[in-house]
């Protein structure tokens, strides 16, 4: 595979941006199998925008030859709250259920290393907390702390203040080439870049992919200056609204209940969850359509190959909401049977999240 195939693969939605694609280029001319990472909090069970997008991403990486790790971040969890603040249980669901949910997606053992983050922790590691601290103002590690789900004015406590040079160093201390995130993340990736260089330590490529939008549809809460950037912050799937998310182990009957719930205006295409399914996930390789079942009175059976095709379609009035749902809530069934029939076999681990 020659590098223009790989750069192909890593930029596949739903990824959106790379800082810069010139690092990258140089990246897989110097190194044949670089190195990436993920952090994930341990907090509550894998949805669509956490799980199915980190297993798509990271099989298109795989196929570059890049070596991705998933990064178990059990003490930002503890810092940011998650499961009670309880350390003892939020560790437990990393090795358990956390592991378990992406090994369910095809991420196994082997082609994707697992990395529990305070195993990681020893004196130098809190050596380059400290020396990232000392490099950065208080008012910049603010405003990375939207990466806890926080506004600035939300940061609770000192420790809160540290979680942003914890992740920078994470990612010096695990030496990785690339830095992977969606783009909620890209303020402590900038960070990260910037120290770095002024360290003269490796500096990562920043690689950060679409938040997918709950099914709530689009919101503000104040988490950027900018309109849009707030959009896609707040707007994202999230865990705490179970609703308005789908996770990678629901039913069938819950996966068809809650795309019947969508928002999902008729004609309207912009910030549509929908569809933003279809153009992210279903039809992201540009070789997969999309087939709505319907009865001829309504037009008969339709496949939709490319996205612009089933945009235009959709604007035009020419494809109803109820039967576009119906499409997705079939491509989600069948994509997520295996974790489904994963926790099936194994609901000691899903009652570990319960």
């Amino acid at each position: 595979m020659d590098k223009e195939e790989k750069i192909a693969l890593v930029m596949r939605k739903p990824s959106c941006e790379v800082v810069t694609e010139a690092e990258l280029a140089a990246l897989f001319e110097t190194k044949p199998h670089p190195s990436h990472y993920i952090g994930f909090e341990i907090s509550g069970k894998l949805h669509l925008g956490s799980g199915l997008v980190t297993a798509l991403k990271l099989r298109d990486f795989v196929q570059a030859g890049i070596k991705p790790t998933i990064f178990l971040a059990d003490y930002h969890a503890w810092i940011n709250g998650k499961l009670g603040g309880d350390l003892e249980r939020i560790q437990e669901v990393a090795r358990g259920y956390f592991k378990s949910a992406f090994i369910s997606l095809g991420l196994e053992e082997g082609e994707i290393r697992y990395v529990l983050a305070s195993e990681l922790y020893d004196g130098e590691y809190w050596k380059e907390v400290l020396r990232i601290s000392k490099d950065t103002t208080i008012a910049r590690m603010l405003r990375c702390t939207t990466i806890m789900g926080r506004t600035e004015k939300e940061a609770a406590d000192c420790a809160s203040v540290l979680y942003p040079a914890m992740q920078v160093a994470d990612i010096r201390m695990l030496g990785v080439d690339i830095a992977h995130a969606g783009m909620d993340q890209r303020k402590v990736h900038m960070l990260a870049r910037e120290i770095a260089q002024r360290h003269s330590w490796k500096k990562p490529v920043a690689l950060h992919h679409r938040l997918l939008m709950g099914l709530q549809g689009p919101q503000r809460m104040g988490f950027e200056q900018n309109a849009s950037e707030d959009v896609a912050v707040s707007s994202k799937m999230s865990k705490s609204k179970p609703e308005t998310c789908i996770f990678i182990h629901d039913t069938e009957e819950e996966i068809a209940r809650k795309l019947r719930g969508a928002y999902c205006p008729e004609r309207v295409a912009q910030d549509n969850p929908v569809l933003e399914m279809c153009q992210q996930l279903i039809m992201r390789d540009g070789k997969t359509p999309l087939r709505v079942e319907r009865s001829a009175k309504f037009g008969g059976d339709v496949e939709f190959w490319t996205y612009g095709e089933l945009e235009e379609s959709y604007k035009a009035g020419k494809l109803h909401p109820a039967d576009l749902k119906g499409a997705v809530a079939a491509w989600l069934c069948k994509a997520l049977e295996p974790s489904r029939k994963y926790f099936e076999r194994h609901p000691e681990l899903l009652a570990q999240i319960a």
